[in-house]
């Protein structure tokens, strides 16, 4: 102890921060989720108890529950108030969005603007009522929410004396009182500890009697007891396990002793503990010189303070990585997220990131386009893909298509639909992605008889997805190949996607952006398309004409021998125009089939092409608009 005319300066032990790892996840939820880009201030508490293990000594704890749930709530509930191993103390949290607005921090500033709090509730007599605002705190932090990086560092400001203030005594408590004093001393703190009211108040009095008799009083209690003649021991939960200082708390209670009741010498009790109870061997008693200060009778006068942390003796922040103990699928699901919520702060308030979670999306074809879809779709947030595709990886895909390498190339090629989920794992193991193998049934493409209920099945199937979905993405390389599924998306009120080849460079370049494909304007489709479709294929299966087939005059089907199977191409010519109108700024678009497009339809074909009903079909929706 540094020593001066009257005798050594009181020297105090200070605190360490320790923060729980659930503090750092919770500092995450609320900067994703609440407070964003905002760089306000937030209210946080702090805990401390009596000192009972040296390991764990002059410790100031955050924990999960330190933050609050929303930044304008106070942490502190009163569910948290009464646990005796949890002693609060109100705190704020200064969190900036970046590294360099951390250190560009005015740390002295901050600190003073602590300090001036401090030094106003002991002016204005609130630390009477609630002591525990003369162990204030503030901490200031950068989360680097993309590399699990957490910057921090922490200050307990303390009021400064001018002069210091001068230590006369101190030794264990067990030294200083009588054995009766001591036995009852004793006993009422182990009382004090005991309540539910009383258990984490920090700052107290010991009033002894001349009896030897102790009692405990609240602060706001000290002109009663001074007025009985009971000695008085100012006393507080001392953090600190150190036989010749006093923890930090006491640097405070020596300025708000003295400047509220003008108080020179003070008595003071470091309060700790020996397996939750009170031990008097451990415990201090010190006696105190002060001499108050003559700047104090200015009102706009503040104490200067100190209180910065020390990292390893250096004035430096301290940094924790917690990406060594997270789970990693964690980790991607948060960063994934981060960027999400980046772009809807700075440019996209409107994104619902929610929706877009819960969306199941279906993409047909895994090829080039569903690849690159599908990816995208991760990216924006989507987590519910199902990819549809009967091919297998040829050697020239991996070049082309961005979910597929060599080795699904090998052995015959894996299937692609499987290997693309397999693939969308390792990307974002999050991703609830689903591999479906089968082939689109197509207009105009020959189905021999052994195959007919295989091809049903798939209608069927297909019908099953696009209603289990909320979007559809017609990712095909072919229009024939996209003319079922617009059906089924019309049929159940689904949002289309197109983006492909097929269509004609006077609507839409090759390869474009998406155009919707609605089933909300389709008004000439029947409610009833895939009973319809059904139907027919079932019933020219038998030989029998299919309902649809009597309600148009244009089409005509039979059995006849030698009729020759059109196919999809020779029905649309370059003068016909099975088009998508598509506009730019929603995706209301009309499924139209334009009137010349009958001239190109023979007159007979044969019936037990299942692709020939198909396109029947589609007549029978043209005929039906136009009686419309």
């Amino acid at each position: 102890m540094a020593g001066n005319e009257n005798g050594p300066v009181l020297q105090f032990a200070p605190f360490q921060s320790s923060v729980d790892e659930g503090f750092w996840h919770g500092l995450s939820s609320l900067k994703l989720n609440k407070l964003k880009t905002d760089e306000s201030p937030v209210s946080v508490t702090g805990f401390y108890a009596p000192c009972s293990n040296p390991q764990v000594s002059s410790h100031l704890t955050l924990l999960g529950e330190s933050l609050p749930t929303d930044p304008s709530d106070d942490p502190l509930t009163e569910t948290s108030r009464g646990n005796r191993n949890r002693c609060s103390a109100p705190g704020i949290l200064y969190n900036t969005n970046t590294l360099e607005g951390f250190h560009a921090l005015d740390k002295q500033g901050l600190l003073k603007s602590e300090a001036k709090k401090i030094w106003e509730d002991i002016r204005s007599g609130k630390a009477e009522e609630d002591s525990s605002v003369l162990s204030r705190f503030l901490v200031i932090s950068f989360a680097d929410l993309k590399k699990f990086n957490f910057y921090y560092w922490f200050a307990f400001p303390a009021l400064t004396l001018d002069p210091p203030v001068t230590l006369v005594d101190l030794r264990p408590a067990s030294k200083w009182f009588t054995p009766e004093e001591a036995e009852s001393v004793s006993t009422c703190c182990n009382e004090w500890r005991m309540s539910s009211l009383t258990a984490d108040v920090p700052f107290f009095l010991v009033s002894i009697s001349s009896d030897s008799h102790a009692t405990i009083r609240h602060l706001k209690d000290f002109e009663a007891c001074q007025s009985e003649g009971h000695k008085i021991v100012f006393a507080f939960y001392d953090p600190c396990h150190l036989p010749n200082n006093p923890g930090w708390p006491l640097r405070n209670f020596l300025t708000f002793i003295s400047a509220r009741w003008n108080i020179k010498k003070v008595q003071f009790l470091c309060y700790r503990e020996n397996h939750g109870f009170a031990d008097l061997d451990l415990s201090l008693v010190g006696e105190a010189l002060i001499q108050p200060s003559q700047a104090w009778q200015d009102q706009e006068h503040v104490p200067n303070a100190v209180g910065w942390e020390l990292n390893k003796g250096k004035r430096v922040p301290r940094r924790i990585n917690l990406s060594t103990t997270m789970d990693p699928t964690r980790m991607a699901i948060s960063a994934a997220d981060l960027n999400l919520k980046l772009m809807r702060w700075r440019a996209l308030p409107s994104l619902d990131l929610n929706m877009l979670s819960s969306t199941k999306c279906l993409l047909l074809g895994a090829g080039t386009l569903g690849c690159q879809v599908a990816r995208m779709l991760m990216a924006w947030g989507v987590r519910k893909i199902t990819l549809v595709d009967s091919g297998k990886v040829a050697m020239s895909n991996p070049l082309r298509q961005s979910l597929y390498t060599l080795e699904d190339c090998l052995d015959g090629g894996d299937l692609k639909a499987l290997a693309a989920v397999k693939s969308l794992k390792r990307i974002f193991p999050a991703v609830e992605a689903e591999g479906v193998v089968m082939a689109i049934p197509m207009p105009g493409h020959p189905v021999p008889s052994q195959e007919e209920q295989n091809v049903l099945d798939d209608c069927r199937r297909l019908h099953d997805l696009v209603d289990s979905h909320d979007a559809v993405f017609l990712l095909t390389d072919t229009r024939e190949s996209r003319w079922l599924p617009t059906l089924l998306c019309a049929n159940a009120n689904k949002k289309g996607f197109l983006n492909g080849r097929g269509i004609k460079e006077k609507e839409t370049s090759s390869n474009s952006s998406s155009v919707g494909v609605s089933a909300s304007v389709v008004g000439s489709i029947p409610t009833n398309v895939e009973s319809v479709l059904m139907q027919n294929i079932e019933s020219q299966s038998d030989g029998k004409s299919g309902p649809c087939t009597s309600d148009t005059n244009v089409l005509k089907t039979g059995t006849q021998s030698g009729s020759t199977p059109v196919s999809f191409a020779d029905m649309f010519k370059e003068d016909t125009s099975f088009s998508v109108a598509m506009q730019s700024q929603n995706f209301a678009s009309p499924l139209v089939v334009e009137p010349n497009v009958m001239r190109n339809f023979p007159k007979h074909w044969s019936v037990k092409l299942i692709g020939i009903k198909l396109c029947d079909m589609m007549i029978i929706t043209w005929h039906i608009r136009m009686q419309v």
